[in-house]
């Protein structure tokens, strides 16, 4: 890169901070994360210890309760923590109120069936579901009677599952290859189940029928849409598919260059890492484009002692230096961020380098698009976008590319203040409503700088924003130079430059845009359902928070000028 940044991150466009949670307690069990409550447990013989991790991975000393002794296969905290589900065994799921310390167990016909797992749920009808290999179990908790009620069971094969809390998908699969699935939703909204379809696995030379494993499907949740990546090993290729409330439909193809990959999602950013070749490709599918927004490019680890050299450091440098291996054996991605070194003990965070992105680049409108959408460090993204617009009116390039750079600034504001006028507006009028009328109406002039509020449920409008201010523009002479003096390793003609779209509403758009790339495949003949115009989008429990028009910082006009 000439002239670019002078970050360590010049080199990577993603990282993981240094120094992780620590978590290498002697005698532990193993490590389990409750991505419901956001929890890092690790039960002893007698306790659990847990961490709450928050926006950074601090270490500190643990919180604990007491348990019986036993075999632990997984382990939740019910979503208001009043109480814990430990799965004893393939038969057996054991729930601990933690205030009387008090148990009950659910268990199966040992010679029939198998539990798969078990998850807590904000549904109206149901606590916690558990998923055998026969079906579903949705159970009530009453902690006052210390016992377990059945609302409802579901009766559907199912070899192996997969659930995210954050998207309140689950999905069985099911067949000889493992790649026929039910799926179902379940949220505060109520139970959506979706329509059974097959994912696409290419044939091996010798005819053999390969088995589609859980570890290579994914569900991840980016702009409050659930999408999930499906790896075909035959093909080497990762099969997307995004999920609708009559039909599941799949959108493109990316290219995977190893046998091995993981998925994380960052700031609404898909990250697939390439295991073998230690190299992480970023997606941004907000206009659902699927041409990668960089070249594949190492992941750095920040804050070593060694800080202002690791930038030219190796990957294996890099991890002498931390005690670990990058993406050694004992690494497991949680969804969505989270990296898990169960060997050493540790837990990364992911994070993007939005500074190494934007010098990635000299296509100024798409970098500034990109960066509205992010909400990871505003900032940072207000620096770069004062820095990008002021650069160009400096290169003095032409007047329709710096008006343009301008609209997209001034765009992202007005959206901003739409929103924030708009809670206002709600919030005044609830109470004025709350209020006799004799009483005083606050100034209308108030406005509230609160996003609104998060709606959970089955289908959403993810025209829905929210908007933040950041704090004044910081002078960034640096990063101003890194600007100026922009080199594109990969050819970014096409990092997304709309902020009015909204996902596919029909499958020819799908199509066209999935076929525009040329590391793209045509999909339209694997397609397991057609998506008619009335069709929702399945919405996440999060959507409102990460919709597909949040406006992530707000510059004035008079910042600008």
């Amino acid at each position: 890169m000439q002239g670019g940044l002078s970050s360590p991150g010049a080199l990577s466009h993603a990282y993981v901070q240094h120094p992780p949670l620590r978590c290498d307690i002697p005698d532990i069990k193993g490590l389990f994360y409750d991505d419901a409550n956001r929890f890092l447990v690790a039960p002893t013989a007698d306790r659990i210890l847990y961490w709450k991790i928050a926006a950074s991975t601090q270490s500190g000393p643990p919180n604990s309760d007491p348990i019986n002794e036993g075999p632990i296969l997984s382990v939740r905290f019910s979503l208001d923590q009043k109480a814990i589900g430990i799965q004893r065994s393939s038969h057996e799921v054991e729930f601990r109120n933690r205030e009387t310390g008090e148990g009950c167990s659910k268990k199966c016909r040992a010679d029939s069936e198998t539990i798969l797992g078990f998850f807590w749920t904000d549904c109206p009808t149901c606590d916690v579901i558990i998923i055998k290999t026969s079906g579903l179990d949705l159970l009530v908790y009453e902690p006052q009677s210390n016992a377990l009620r059945l609302v409802e069971s579901k009766k559907c094969s199912a070899t192996w599952y997969l659930y995210t809390h954050e998207s309140r998908l689950l999905l069985l699969a099911s067949g000889m290859q493992c790649t026929l699935f039910t799926g179902y939703q379940f949220s505060a909204g109520g139970i959506v189940k979706l329509p059974k379809f097959e994912m696409v696995m290419s044939k091996s030379e010798a005819n053999n029928k390969p088995v589609l494993a859980a570890a290579d499907v994914h569900i991840v949740t980016v702009y409050g849409r659930i999408y999930c990546l499906q790896l075909d090993r035959v093909g080497m290729a990762l099969n997307l598919y995004r999920f609708y409330r009559d039909a599941v439909v799949q959108q493109g193809t990316l290219p995977v260059y190893s046998s091995r990959i993981a998925v994380s999602a960052v700031d609404n950013i898909i990250m697939i890492h390439q295991i073998d070749a230690k190299v992480v490709i970023l997606y941004d599918v907000f206009m659902d484009s699927y041409a990668p927004i960089s070249a594949p490019l190492p992941l750095l680890v920040r804050g070593l002692a060694s800080n202002s050299k690791q930038a030219a450091q190796p990957a294996d440098q890099q991890s002498s230096a931390y005690g670990g291996t990058l993406y050694g054996e004992g690494w497991n991605f949680l969804i969505p961020d989270l990296i898990c070194d169960a060997e050493n003990g540790l837990l990364w965070k992911l994070h993007l380098d939005l500074e190494a992105i934007a010098a990635s680049t000299s296509d100024a409108p798409s970098i500034l698009e990109f960066l509205q959408r992010r909400k990871s460090d505003l900032s940072m993204v207000k620096t770069l976008s004062l820095a990008i617009v002021r650069t160009t009116i400096l290169e003095r390039r032409p007047v329709t590319l710096v008006a343009k750079a301008m609209d997209i600034i001034l765009d992202s504001y007005s959206r901003s203040m739409k929103m924030v006028g708009g809670a206002a507006g709600v919030r005044r009028t609830s109470e004025q409503n709350q209020q006799s009328s004799f009483q005083p109406v606050e100034d209308s002039r108030v406005v509230s700088q609160e996003p609104p509020g998060t709606m959970i449920g089955p289908v959403i409008n993810t025209d829905s924003a929210s908007g933040v201010e950041s704090g004044q523009s910081q002078s960034n002479s640096g990063v101003e130079h890194g600007i100026a003096n922009l080199a594109a390793h990969v050819d970014r003609s096409s990092l997304n430059t709309s902020s009015d779209s909204d996902g596919i509403t029909n499958t020819s758009r799908a199509v066209s845009q999935a076929t525009s790339s040329s590391q793209i495949s045509d999909a339209t003949g694997k397609r397991p359902q057609v998506v008619g115009e009335d069709s929702q989008p399945l919405a996440s429990g999060t959507s409102m928070q990460h919709g597909t028009h949040v406006a992530s910082v707000a510059i004035s006009p008079i910042e600008m000028v």
